[in-house]
């Protein structure tokens, strides 16, 4: 395992730091000053791309193969959730496959229960959890990414990141220059295309390492402290309907009772229809019914 070394922490507080500062500043900004459909639709449309980009591509797809892609729709993804500022796909997926096989154990990268159970050392577990295990050691893709390492996409996506993180962060001013032809359209929609909405996307997924494993309803077994969390699995296109996950990984839809809604697998389903995916790995409902726990929700 490595840990980031001065120049990488420095980067990665830059990443972390200024957005977050955005997300603050949202408010009073909106209350000042306002905010322009053309914000809207930018941000809201750059969110979307972004987080099916870590849910269905990186989470789902790279990591655990809920389904096979053709080579657009599986270089699409690689990028869109580049897009996210969460690191490289290999990366990525080396440190949720560690995260899975010690999950709330000894060895998980992000549990938020490495410091004890009492209040004050679960509240520092989750601060961990949420992001400080950013700047901690991280998983060896020799051991947990042997494929990605021998997919040609994926290592040139990989290779190329800065240059996605680049283009998710001009893309949003170029697109509000062009829409308003004017300065101020590039500024706002950088704050708000690029700056807030990578906020966004950055805490949104944190949270599920340090909520999903405190907090929410466990209706299926797992070996682990999953639970589900409703207003976060909205927000994370279905990934917070983080219990079933868990009890069973490869399952390309995450919210499988009745309400539960999943955006990701939803869009998974179009791609199935359209013959961009194929041999998706929908739940089965033999082996749902044998991991529901009596009296789950």
């Amino acid at each position: 395992m490595s840990r980031p070394g001065r120049r990488d922490r420095v980067t990665l507080y830059a990443i972390i730091g200024l957005p977050f500062a955005a997300i603050l500043a949202a408010v009073p900004v909106a209350w000042g000053w306002g905010i322009g459909w053309t914000d809207v639709v930018i941000a809201v449309a750059m969110y979307c791309v972004t987080m099916l980009g870590v849910s269905m591509g990186f989470h789902r797809y790279f990591t655990h193969g809920a389904f096979k892609a053709n080579k657009a729709l599986h270089t699409g993804l690689a990028v869109a959730g580049s897009l996210a500022l969460q690191g490289p796909p290999i990366a990525w997926v080396a440190d949720h496959r560690m995260h899975h096989k010690y999950a709330d154990a000894t060895g998980d990268p992000h549990s938020p229960w490495r410091f004890g159970t009492s209040a004050p050392a679960l509240a520092k577990g989750m601060a961990y959890a949420h992001v400080g295990w950013l700047l901690g050691k991280h998983a060896s893709f020799v051991t947990y990414a042997p494929d990605l390492l021998r997919d040609p996409v994926v290592v040139r996506v990989s290779r190329g990141y800065w240059r996605w993180v680049s283009v998710s962060v001009l893309l949003p001013p170029l697109l509000g220059a062009l829409l308003t032809w004017s300065w101020s359209g590039a500024l706002t929609a950088f704050f708000w295309g690029s700056l807030v909405r990578i906020g966004l996307v950055h805490h949104v997924e944190w949270s599920i390492n340090s909520i999903c494993h405190v907090a929410g309803d466990r209706p299926f077994a797992a070996r682990d402290k999953s639970g589900n969390v409703w207003w976060l699995a909205l927000l994370t296109f279905g990934d917070a309907w983080h219990n079933l996950h868990h009890a069973e990984p490869t399952s390309a839809r995450h919210g499988v009772l009745r309400g539960q809604i999943d955006i990701a697998a939803r869009v998974i389903r179009w791609c199935e229809s359209a013959g961009l995916a194929w041999d998706v790995r929908w739940p089965d409902p033999v082996r749902l019914a044998r991991r529901r726990v009596e009296g789950g929700a």
